[in-house]
């Protein structure tokens, strides 16, 4: 069965425990609940939030000689808002995801866009019976396996394929009506100066 749901599901990889220190971007476009398009690239974190933490390198294995000659925040920011076009976002965990985006924005300057996103971490724990919900197992359990966790590109197509999945069982067909069902909700994110309490 096929579900006719459109979104964009993005993941990022930081170089240290400021959200603000994206070094790497994936992006996966989903369109009637198959996956069009594809985009993932490395990016030179600001300055002030460059410095490349030995934990979260070992993680993901990104190093500050990676980023040497990639872009920045604030030069690939608009090909990143291109990709997704008016899409809604998906994440794992996506108050991480969209606070990435919420401080690089704000430590560069730029205005942090006004749009909706889904959680496909807490749709998870509304869909699935699982000892855990990190994205690996809850991608395992969507029929989704071996790929390279940490890698920002086969993340975010995990994270698709959760929702995907997801939306299959509940028999939704919009990501509005997939938040109904699994009693979430389709959030938005706000500039800082805007932004009220912690993220969702």
């Amino acid at each position: 069965m096929n579900v006719p749901l459109d979104f964009t599901a993005i993941d990022f990889e930081t170089a240290n425990s400021s959200s603000a220190s994206a070094c790497s971007v994936g992006l996966i476009k989903v369109r009637d609940g198959r996956i069009v398009d594809r985009a993932g690239w490395l990016i030179q974190p600001p300055i002030g939030h460059d410095e490349f933490n030995e934990w979260n390198t070992r993680i993901h294995g990104i190093t500050a000689s990676d980023v040497i000659g990639a872009a920045g925040w604030a030069e690939q920011f608009p090909d990143l808002m291109a990709f997704a076009q008016d899409d809604h976002f998906v994440a794992h965990n996506a108050g991480f995801d969209m606070g990435v985006i919420r401080a690089a924005c704000e430590a560069t300057g730029l205005e942090t866009p006004d749009f909706s996103y889904l959680c496909s971490l807490q749709v998870a724990r509304k869909t699935y019976h699982l000892e855990s919900y990190r994205l690996p197992v809850a991608a395992m359990a969507a029929g989704f396996e071996d790929f390279h966790h940490h890698d920002a590109l086969a993340d975010a197509e995990a994270c698709a394929a959760i929702v995907v999945h997801a939306a299959k069982r509940h028999e939704a067909s919009t990501l509005a009506e997939l938040a109904a069902a699994t009693s979430t909700r389709v959030s938005r994110i706000r500039p800082v100066r805007e932004a009220v309490g912690p993220a969702a």
